[in-house]
């Protein structure tokens, strides 16, 4: 038990430049509090005591904000980080060295029965807002972006962005830093930059064929 702690103490420090000292993250960081009171109402859920397992998961989403369900399966050294509304369903599975950012939902997507939340593989990063809905797996090394609603799996080391979401980027393409979410591609604006372009194509050919006719309007046919 004391072993895993110390790992999430440390998973603070890996992932927030901001963490200064032990007692700092020990003492305020509620993404860190949420996970050990999860990791308590999980023991209780597995001995099949229900009633207290959700009682204290309800008391750690009324203290930090954050809603996990005690029969989520979390792995080791997940990062919660500003986790405001961040919530994890029932059935969702989780693996080691992930990082969640605030308003992030790992959900389903109706009231199907059984395996109805997503798997996130190992070393996956989820931005800021972004919905993960389904029972389906995130592939191990991939990032989604900001707000992306995700609704279909998503292989290894991916990146994904928009709404629905869409891979961007696949295998061969290395990310330098997996924290720095904000620079990720974002396909509207890739498509307004393409509009731009033949906009102004057009005023070219516009302007020669105005140039053609001795600066009057072209007759188009």
């Amino acid at each position: 038990m004391f072993r895993t702690m110390k790992s999430d103490v440390q998973a603070v420090f890996d992932n927030d430049p901001a963490a200064r000292s032990v007692f700092e993250v020990v003492f305020t960081y509620s993404g860190l509090h949420a996970v050990w009171w999860h990791r308590i109402a999980h023991w209780f859920f597995r001995r099949r005591w229900y009633t207290v397992a959700r009682t204290l998961s309800q008391f750690s989403r009324f203290m930090t904000g954050i809603e996990i369900h005690p029969g989520a399966r979390i792995g080791q050294r997940l990062f919660i980080d500003h986790g405001m509304g961040v919530v994890i369903g029932e059935t969702c599975e989780i693996g080691d060295d992930v990082v969640l950012y605030q308003g992030v939902t790992l959900g389903g997507t109706g009231k199907e029965k059984g395996k109805r939340h997503p798997t996130i593989g190992n070393h996956v990063v989820i931005s800021s807002g972004a919905k993960v809905l389904g029972s389906f797996t995130v592939g191990e090394h991939s990032i989604i972006g900001a707000n992306a609603v995700v609704l279909r799996e998503v292989p290894p080391n991916c990146t994904v962005v928009g709404i629905p979401g869409k891979v961007v980027k696949q295998d061969g393409v290395r990310i330098k830093n997996k924290l720095d979410h904000g620079n990720l591609p974002d396909p509207v604006i890739d498509l307004c930059k393409n509009m731009q372009q033949q906009i102004d194509e057009l005023r070219i050919l516009l302007e020669e064929e105005r140039q053609k006719n001795g600066g009057s309007k072209p007759q188009w046919h």
